[in-house]
């Protein structure tokens, strides 16, 4: 097993700061980590310089920052042609990176949810009118930018066009070009907790942590997966993250569901933790 990591910009043979402990615990867990140049992954004619310093042969992960599903599978075919094979494929990448890949398997338990392939004000409008009246939250197909939630995340009512069309304009403006897809609506729904972010390998749950957005709220000490687990080990995903909040009725619900590849780990979760759980336990 590799673990591949970004390389640090300035010095390219080691890890990126941000993915050194991870790096580091792999490397005392037995694995081998090799480096991968995340900038020259981003432009198609450098993508082989890219993968140049990865070595050796067998099944890899990738821990890294958030690739395009465009760019990652040319950077799986790459590695492939090294004799590196990624555990998670293009296909199954795009799948849990992009929402539309894993709605409609988690329907049941997430926010009720329509998307455009378009940005334009017609194809919002569409969605607008196809959800129907009542608050939303507006995102991509991979992100929102709840950071600027008044502004450019949440419509308090999507009945009034003007002012759901300004959220949705400004939110094209922070986005610009790493927009990914279309316009993504969803149901608001009102929640008691901060996010739980789970991780799973091959449809198990293997770790429940926080959430890298608020590392010091820690999850209840029981979080109930009971509904959720047999939905995402359906999806077929070999490792994926899942966001959960507990809403005001005392239901747990699915916020997101991403590739654990590009999911950040909180600082609450030892990188050791992370990497058994990853790969299971240091021989």
């Amino acid at each position: 097993m590799i673990l591949l990591v970004p390389a640090n910009p300035l010095r390219p043979r080691r890890p990126d700061d941000h993915f050194a402990a991870e790096a580091d615990a792999a490397r005392d867990a037995g694995i081998d980590v090799s480096v991968v140049d995340h900038d020259a992954l981003t432009r198609a004619d450098e993508r082989e310089r890219a993968v140049a310093s990865v070595s050796g042969s067998g099944t890899a992960v990738y821990r890294g920052w958030m690739l395009r599903s465009e760019r990652y599978a040319p950077f799986a075919e790459m590695l492939a042609g090294r004799g590196v094979v990624l555990r998670t494929g293009g296909d199954q990448y795009r799948r849990a990176h992009e929402l539309p890949g894993w709605y409609s398997s988690l329907a049941a338990v997430t926010p009720p949810s329509v998307w455009t392939t378009g940005t334009g004000q017609a194809d919002f409008d569409r969605a607008r009118v196809e959800l129907g009246a009542g608050p939303a939250v507006l995102r991509d197909y991979t992100k929102s930018m709840k950071h600027y939630w008044h502004e450019a995340a949440f419509i308090p009512e999507l009945a009034d066009p003007v002012a759901a069309w300004e959220v949705a304009s400004r939110f094209l403006q922070l986005r610009e070009d790493d927009l990914v897809g279309g316009f993504v609506l969803r149901r608001f729904e009102p929640f008691t907790s901060a996010e739980v972010r789970t991780w799973w390998v091959d449809g198990v749950c293997v770790l429940v942590g926080s959430h890298p957005d608020t590392p010091n709220d820690c999850p209840p000490a029981t979080v109930d997966l009971a509904r959720v687990t047999p939905l995402i080990a359906a999806l077929g995903l070999p490792f994926v993250t899942v966001d959960l909040a507990l809403r005001t009725d005392g239901v747990w619900r699915v916020v997101e569901l991403g590739d654990g590849q590009v999911s950040d780990r909180p600082t609450s979760i030892e990188p050791g933790a992370f990497m058994a759980a990853l790969f299971g336990e240091p021989r």
